[in-house]
């Protein structure tokens, strides 16, 4: 059994909420199936979690050896990176906040036996 190949991608200025509606579509499923997945979803999300599993594919095939049609998602996720404040001042003198999201997506490969 080989060892796990990860791949992270940090402060990506999506919210985690809607990175894990995209994350759980592709969870357990061959790298090349995940990616051609990824290609078909409208979600914004989709474009930088295509990006994370392809770098840790070619960490794998480079680092490891490991042909991509062995490799499948082992585990994915995306957690909460801080949330930058920004300001809107509304009438009367009044604060608006914006709270403006971001996530850290994490991938880890296996090689399936």
């Amino acid at each position: 059994m080989a060892e796990n190949i990860r791949a992270q991608a940090r402060y990506i200025p999506i919210s985690s909420q809607k990175a894990r509606l995209v994350v759980d579509q592709i969870r357990g499923k061959y790298v090349t199936d995940a990616l051609s997945t990824l290609k078909f979803i409208p979600n914004r999300a989709a474009k930088p979690i295509s990006k994370v599993v392809a770098s840790a594919m070619a960490n794998a095939e480079e680092n490891f050896g490991i042909s991509r049609d062995d490799l499948y998602i082992f585990q994915i996720s995306a957690d909460e990176a801080p949330t930058r404040r920004w300001r809107r001042f509304g009438a009367r003198g009044r604060f608006k906040p914006i709270l403006r999201r971001a996530s850290h997506i994490t991938v880890i490969l296996r090689e399936r036996d």
